[in-house]
């Protein structure tokens, strides 16, 4: 992605055929070999490191005038720092790219026009100085470029996680192998939320058709002539996040008794599903100490309007599910969200409220409380957590 990226932006391009060693690495622009002055007054290299705003695949104007720099604080050739452009010290990881200072050489525009004035400019100060003291110090090193391999999980480059700067936090959701059985309402919202995240391999399993009223209760929104093809669920989902994320893998089939080893492999699973099936599903995971959340939900009218619970339970091999706390049958049919009522943003809760504390389990999010069963009363707008260790 990072030489797609370079050859199909101008400015990057411009920077690549004037020799500068660019490359782009966990969604930041990095200008390798950059000559400075440090404070004994020596020449020496350093790496510019910008943030990069995208439209697509190709850049976008900057959205910040701040660079930061992995080296000795730049100097003068007298060994005195740089200040006009001082803005702040201290090593900082912004994903695997550790960093030392941070610059503000703000245009009198307010904001650059593309890479190429931000890069050019930066290195002009940089390396300005350390010319006099080595006249033939550059930064258009003509580096030799090679094929790139492509890693990332993304069709295009994450710079949400870049510009709210979580990068390394982010880094924490790159598991290997999650599955979400089950892909209705519920689940089909929590592929849309995991989608999103660097998970490798995003395992989906269900044998339904994606029809009219599914189209009412899932993120996104059909056209009348996907809805004619009656698709099945897993290769509808597929194909619209496929678009986002590579590592999508599709099962048209339900997880049983027959198969349900298929989830040895997996580092989490959301369980979406109702019915007996989920019984054998459940003891397998506890067997194979793979940490799950179930999800679900009970509706019922009461003076014509709807109440209800949302529920959200845990197991991890630190603190296994309570006995009790799973329902294994479809209920007695007083559930009114059996009846297929479009509850959409029901569906969008439950479904955040899982992949929430499957991010709690792994780190992302401060986990006070270590919750492993939550409820939320919906007449009362009450959430409560219990299980804790």
């Amino acid at each position: 992605m990072s030489h797609q990226l370079i050859s199909r932006s101008p400015d990057l391009k411009r920077l690549r055929d004037e020799g500068y060693d660019i490359k782009v690495q966990s969604g930041y622009l990095l200008v390798n070999d950059v000559p400075y002055v440090n404070s004994n007054k020596e020449v020496k290299r350093g790496v510019l490191v910008s943030t990069l705003t995208l439209a697509g695949n190709v850049t976008d104007r900057p959205d910040k005038h701040v660079m930061y720099f992995a080296g000795d604080h730049p100097c003068n050739q007298d060994g005195s720092e740089i200040r006009q452009i001082k803005h702040g010290s201290g090593r900082t990881n912004l994903g695997d790219i550790t960093v030392d200072h941070s610059f503000s050489a703000k245009p009198t525009t307010g904001y650059y026009e593309d890479y190429y004035a931000k890069v050019t400019t930066y290195v002009a100060i940089l390396s300005g100085r350390a010319q006099v003291i080595e006249p033939e110090a550059t930064a258009k090193t003509f580096p030799v470029v090679e094929p790139g391999i492509e890693e990332s999980v993304f069709n295009y480059i994450d710079t949400a996680s870049i510009r709210a700067e979580i990068t390394v936090l982010t880094k924490k959701l790159e598991l290997g192998k999650i599955a979400i059985v089950g892909l209705g309402g519920t689940g089909s919202y929590v592929l849309d939320l995991v989608s999103k995240t660097p998970v490798k391999e995003i395992h989906i399993f269900d044998k339904d058709y994606f029809l009219q009223h599914n189209a009412f209760r899932s993120p996104g929104a059909p056209s009348v002539d996907e809805l004619k093809e009656k698709p099945q669920k897993v290769a509808y989902f597929s194909k619209q996040y496929g678009r986002m994320h590579r590592g999508i893998i599709a099962y048209p089939d339900n997880i049983d008794e027959s198969n349900v080893d298929r989830l040895n492999r997996m580092d989490f699973v959301f369980l979406c599903l109702e019915g007996e099936a989920k019984k054998r599903i459940v003891l397998k995971l506890r067997e194979a100490k793979i940490p799950f959340v179930d999800v679900g939900m009970g509706l019922y009218m009461v003076d014509s309007a709807l109440a209800g619970v949302l529920r959200v339970t845990t197991s991890s091999p630190a603190h296994p599910e309570n006995e009790g706390r799973i329902p294994f049958s479809a209920g007695n049919g007083q559930n009114e969200y059996d009846k297929n009522i479009q509850v959409a943003e029901l569906n969008a809760l439950n479904a955040a409220l899982a992949v929430i504390k499957w991010k709690k389990l792994f780190g992302f999010y401060l986990d006070l409380e270590c919750e492993h069963h939550s409820t939320y009363t919906i007449d009362g707008n009450v959430l409560t957590n219990e299980d804790k260790p």
